[in-house]
């Protein structure tokens, strides 16, 4: 029996891993509402998320954790804020071999930080596509704009990495 029932959100642009990140973490059969994909200048991927996946995620001690994802797409920010209601924090993934990795983490920062100060956390997937960029880049404008947020690299193949994202999380929350 679910005694306690907790909220995430992922978001982070086209092609960053939400759907993937909540596929692997899941206990159930996601939710999604991936159509074909129409904005290929934006990202060359066929599916994108055009209103949000959903997963579940349940601890032994009884603690269930609805995995909410955004879509990617910018047009679509107006569900942003609408999803992330009541959330206990947000995931922000971020593609290390998009063309701008780190404005995109400050665009999603900014809408984001506001409401969630404390309780956000940055994962940082494909770096196997662009092993040349250095991952202190993100840890660079973190610290010239005084923010202090975990950052962490990710594969959202593996449950256990995206699990640390979500424990972190989880973790943040009880020593706030």
């Amino acid at each position: 029996m679910i005694m306690q029932r907790l909220k995430i959100v992922f978001s982070g642009p086209m092609g960053a891993g939400k759907t993937q990140a909540i596929a692997s973490l899941s206990d159930i059969p996601v939710v999604s509402t991936e159509v074909q994909n129409t904005d290929l200048d934006a990202h060359t991927k066929a599916l994108t998320t055009v209103g949000m996946d959903y997963g579940e995620l349940t601890f032994d001690d009884a603690t269930g954790i609805g995995l909410y994802g955004t879509p990617g797409q910018e047009r679509f920010d107006f569900i942003w804020p609408i999803l992330a209601q009541g959330a206990l924090g947000v995931i922000i993934l971020i593609d290390h071999s998009a063309a701008d990795p780190v404005q995109d983490m400050a665009t999603y920062l900014d809408k984001f930080d506001k409401i969630y100060q404390g309780r956000i956390i940055v994962g940082v997937s494909q770096i196997d596509k662009k092993p040349e960029r250095e991952f202190d880049i993100y840890r660079e404008w973190l610290r010239e704009n005084n923010r202090i947020i975990p950052i962490f690299p990710v594969d959202m193949r593996k449950k256990d990495d995206v699990l640390l994202l979500v424990e972190t999380i989880i973790t943040a929350l009880e020593q706030g």
